[in-house]
């Protein structure tokens, strides 16, 4: 168990234990001059070999393997068995990814379907992968089945502000904060284009406000599209939570809302459109809120502290590849980008002093890409994520952060150099039907020496040791009483579509042979891109009543402590993983697949990797009419959202 929803290592193989449960094995001695069973895991070209320890009839509890596709052999061995196997090899198997094999897709017929056909309507086709260059024969002649969106049509770049960097806002209980959503002028791929912005700045303004403040915002609309703002993980009033057609109507071009926003919790949370947030969000209208502790002791002393937002843009060599208008295009997969930004910036870069223990305090701002950031090689002390701190802190080397997770992690930087601050995914190549190296660089940090360089007292002394934080312990004790009562709720997450090409159809059937926990990188575009909210309906389905999305018609009272199961449908034509956020509560995730969770954190928003199950203790202190949706910005557009009701 890891303090992340998925496990993986640095360079972003999946962490797998294994279990091995074997029957019918004879005495080894009759087999020849052996002593016992041994298991091994190594990859499909025998190397390298990872000894996994002796089996026996029965299940047997192995070890843990970071191969992308592997084989898992059991022999018999004397004893005591080397670092590789010389016995007799009695069983063997694959490894689930290894069911997935190359497609000859030049031998799938292109059918284009109504909707599909290219009408001259002004989409232009994804740029291909530059690992995965081929196509689906046929798809080059079909586009969505919708109009394309660019923001200000018509509007000159060259007449609008450029975007200026985000402010930082101290507020206090009883401020009021200005906020307004307007068009702003960024240069992408060397061109000016039209995005969005709030007060003009990418991202927003950066609000720190103390706990159990409140604020009013004044929001103005000056975009040309209808929007409101959701206030990602606050426990606030419920008619300020931001929900068109739940809390509030769309706010208008030129329209104003009043928000009335209470900060109850220390923790990170950010803002958002919630209207259409597939365009909105991903032109650049979000920023983080950081809620400080009244508690001086609450974080260990660190010498700087560090926001970062992660997002990604999806370009042509000339400017951003448009939207759907009437409905979101890549409504299957999500809209991977092919152009990096770390607070709004392609080219981010920080500069620190050696020796000095940053406090990174990082969210996760794009549609549907899930990160594994490394910070330069540095070793990372997870501290805290979306609404809390752990029970316990945890080492680790890299951060899993799915769309709009949030984490709290500290580095320490011993040497001088420039770091680069990655994204390292096992990608996979669909036609060849293997797994890949993708490194993406997000940014750079610059450790130099400079006066204080060096040892750094307190941070320095503190930062070696793991903190156990004993009110969070005490807190969580009460809630582990429920792990293994059975789940109130219990929610299957899957997939309907129609009217796809066939050739489309085809290439995700032979897929589904294997299907990654996590959807890493957008390797087929052309994929991506075509699907619209038109033909794919991402569905939350209640197991006790069959009732679906907003259908669903949850009722719960103030106060109750529900236990909510989240089961990731594997057997659909593409399936995929789905952040999925509660809005106006907050929960402990008990359990992953069975296994307890052995260090629980407060969290608004928990990734379920494809075919898994997740076991959620959602706390409901906060009445009203409450969204729980997909984060993946096109799942929630295309339908994979429900509201339950707290009395």
């Amino acid at each position: 168990m890891t303090a992340f929803d998925v496990a993986v290592d640095a360079d972003g193989h999946l962490l797998q234990d294994l279990r091995v449960t074997v029957g019918g094995l004879p005495d080894p001695a009759t087999l020849g001059p052996y002593s016992s069973y041994v298991a091994w895991a190594t990859t499909p070209a025998l190397d390298p070999v990872a000894r996994l320890g002796r089996v026996s009839n029965g299940r047997n509890t192995t070890g843990r393997v970071a191969f992308n596709k592997f084989l898992l052999l059991v022999t018999a061995e004397a004893s005591p068995p080397g670092e590789r196997w010389r016995g007799k090899i009695v069983l063997r198997g694959n490894s689930p990814s290894g069911l997935m094999q190359p497609h000859a897709i030049r031998m799938l017929p292109a059918q284009p379907v109504h909707g599909h056909t290219r009408q001259g309507s002004g989409w232009r086709p994804p740029l291909m992968h530059p690992a995965v260059p081929l196509m689906i024969p046929g798809l080059e002649a079909l586009e969505p089945g919708v109009a394309p969106f660019r923001p200000g049509s018509g509007v000159d770049p060259a007449t609008l502000p450029e975007a200026r960097t985000h402010q930082v806002l101290d507020l206090r209980d009883g401020d009021t904060l200005t906020l307004a959503a307007v068009p702003v002028r960024r240069t992408i791929a060397g061109r000016p284009v039209v995005m969005y912005g709030f007060n003009g700045q990418y991202p927003g303004p950066l609000i720190r406000v103390p706990e159990d403040a409140t604020i009013v915002v004044e929001f103005t609309n000056r975009i040309d599209r209808p929007t409101s703002v959701h206030w990602h993980g606050v426990r606030l009033e419920n008619s300020s939570d931001g929900v068109p057609g739940v809390t509030q109507g769309p706010v208008p071009p030129g329209g104003r809302f009043r928000y009335r926003v209470h900060f109850r919790d220390a923790g990170l949370y950010w803002y958002h459109p919630h209207l259409r947030e597939d365009a909105q969000q991903d032109l650049g209208l979000y920023g983080n809120l950081l809620v400080r502790s009244p508690r001086p002791d609450y974080f260990d002393p660190a010498d700087r502290e560090v926001v970062l937002m992660l997002d990604d843009l999806l370009t042509y060599a000339d400017g951003l590849l448009p939207f759907g208008d009437e409905a979101p295009s890549h409504a299957l997969m999500g809209r991977f980008g092919n152009v990096f930004l770390v607070n709004g910036e392609p080219d981010y870069r920080l500069s620190i002093t050696r020796g000095e223990v940053v406090r990174f305090f990082l969210t996760n701002a794009s549609n549907a890409r899930t990160y594994n950031l490394s910070l330069g090689g540095a070793r990372l002390k997870v501290v805290g994520a979306d609404g809390g701190l752990f029970e316990r802190e945890q080492w680790a080397e890299s951060v899993v952060l799915a769309p709009a997770e949030r984490y709290v992690v500290e580095a320490r930087f011993d040497r001088p150099g420039e770091l680069a601050i990655t994204n390292r995914v096992q990608a996979i190549n669909h036609v060849e039907g293997t797994f890949f190296a993708e490194v993406d660089t997000l940014g750079r940090i610059d450790v130099h020496d400079g006066p204080g360089a060096g040892d750094r007292g307190a941070p320095a002394a503190r930062f070696e040791r793991l903190r156990v934080n004993d009110d969070v312990v005490r807190e969580m004790a009460g809630f582990r009483a429920f792990l293994d009562r059975p789940p109130d709720q219990t929610l299957l997450l899957t997939l309907r579509v129609r009217d796809l090409p066939f050739g489309l159809v085809q290439v995700l059937r032979l897929d589904s042979a294997y299907v990654n926990p996590v959807e890493w990188s957008g390797t087929m575009p052309m994929m991506d891109w075509l699907p619209t909210g038109r033909q794919v309906e991402w569905v939350l389905r209640d197991l006790a009543t069959g009732r679906e999305n907003m259908d669903i018609d949850w009722r719960f009272r103030r106060g109750e402590v529900v236990k909510l199961r989240l089961v990731n449908d594997r057997h659909t034509l593409h399936a995929m993983q789905h952040p999925i956020h509660l809005h106006g509560q907050r929960f402990v995730v008990l359990a992953k697949n069975g296994v307890p969770n052995d260090d629980l954190v407060w969290k608004d928003t928990v990734l379920v990797p494809a075919g898994a199950t997740v076991d959620l203790l959602v706390e409901l202190a906060n009445p009203g009419r409450w969204m729980l949706h997909c984060h993946i910005a096109e799942h929630l557009e295309a339908g994979m959202h429900a509201v339950f009701t707290v009395k």
